[in-house]
């Protein structure tokens, strides 16, 4: 198997550009993955102070409610891949949708490029965009939830 090192170091440059800790691409029977080791600052952590034994019990406050799973939602749409987020078709245009906006199925929602190609992302139903879940030009992971379509 011949190896394209520029392509490696592509991978490798947007892995740091990003943020990221790996990206795969393939191509027919070519397969391509980079990954770096990301290591977190190291963590300290202080001895809680005493409770005086007189002292009563606080009441356990009640427990907030869990964050939706986004993924989960019926009208969730995801990256099918790893890239760079835009909401508008180019600098200074207006964004292709907006949170209340009605779209149908096969409307651009926003872009995803990925190794300098712009992937439009399409509603894959027809409804009203309730949530943008990103900011335009912000890095996004595969399977990451982009918008709700209800």
């Amino acid at each position: 198997m011949t190896v394209d090192t520029e392509l490696v170091r592509q991978l490798a440059e947007l892995l740091g550009d990003t943020g990221l800790s790996e990206i795969e691409v393939e191509d027919g029977e070519r397969k391509i993955r980079v990954a770096r080791q990301m290591t977190a600052a190291p963590v300290s952590y202080a001895a809680a102070p005493a409770q005086a034994a007189a002292a009563p019990a606080a009441p356990a406050p009640a427990d907030a409610p869990a964050a939706p799973d986004m993924k989960a939602h019926p009208g969730a749409v995801k990256s099918p891949m790893v890239g760079t987020v835009y909401l508008a078709p180019e600098p200074g245009k207006p964004n292709f949708v907006s949170e209340g906006d009605r779209v149908e199925a096969g409307d651009t929602l926003l872009i995803v490029e990925a190794m300098k190609v712009m992937n439009p992302i399409t509603a894959t139903k027809a409804g009203t965009v309730k949530r943008l879940c990103v900011e335009n030009q912000e890095p996004v992971e595969f399977d990451q939830v982009l918008a709700i379509v209800e």
